[in-house]
């Protein structure tokens, strides 16, 4: 029993997708044979891959649908049959898939390996070799400055981290201060307790300043110096 969907019916669209499979399979053939010969070292077709992906891509998307149809058909035995055949065009389109994504791996690999001996052949000229020193000390360059980049990036996470630290302190001591006020007021404590107890408040105030303006300093130089 036919399913009918938009553009054919289900025997409609397993007869595209095998007259895409065969035209694919021969497209394969065809890039593995001018791989192999010998005449020309082997070299790539663009157009002739990028149609081959296509017609795969296309396979793919006709046996989705065809999966959608087939079980909708009501008798099993043809819902089976039609299992099978969805099933059959799926595993063949995945072997060409395959056998394409590994020509391509390779001919991508003849290519880097035809640019490096381009690029040897090149050093042996004086202009090339001065091209390639440019590049390289370019390159360099840009790897210090991402390096200097991130060292930098890392110190100020660590400055921010620290003067955080020191607010969350501050928080605490002006709590506990607060506590310790109000247990000194209730226990009735001379006044010269409480002025002591402000003068070391005062003095740890100053070396929290001090040192927060000590990492602002640190962190400046260290700046500078990788800048």
């Amino acid at each position: 029993m036919a399913m009918p969907v938009e553009g054919g019916t289900l025997s409609e669209i397993h007869q595209s997708a095998r007259k895409l499979l065969l035209k694919a399979r021969d497209g394969v053939e065809k890039l593995e044979r001018l791989e192999s010969s010998t005449s020309t070292g082997g070299f790539d077709s663009p157009e002739l891959s990028f149609a081959v992906k296509k017609d795969i891509s296309q396979i793919q998307s006709l046996c989705v649908d065809m999966d959608r149809l087939w079980r909708s058909v009501a008798a099993k035995s043809q819902r089976d049959l039609w299992k099978r055949k969805v099933e059959q065009i799926a595993e063949e389109a995945d072997s060409l898939k395959g056998s394409l994504d590994k020509y391509l791996v390779r001919n991508q690999r003849r290519m880097n390996e035809a640019r490096e001996r381009t690029e040897l052949l090149g050093r042996a000229n004086g202009e090339s070799a001065h091209v390639l020193r440019i590049f390289d000390e370019e390159a360099q360059a840009m790897q210090s400055v991402r390096n200097s980049s991130r060292m930098l990036q890392e110190s100020f996470a660590t400055g921010t981290a620290i003067l955080t630290k020191y607010a969350e302190q501050r928080d605490r001591l002006k709590h506990a201060q607060r506590k310790a006020l109000d247990v000194l007021n209730t226990v009735g404590l001379s006044n010269t307790v409480l002025r002591l107890i402000e003068r070391r408040n005062r003095v740890d105030q100053r070396i929290k300043y001090v040192g927060m303006f000590l990492t602002i300093v640190i962190l400046y130089f260290f700046w500078r110096w990788t800048s």
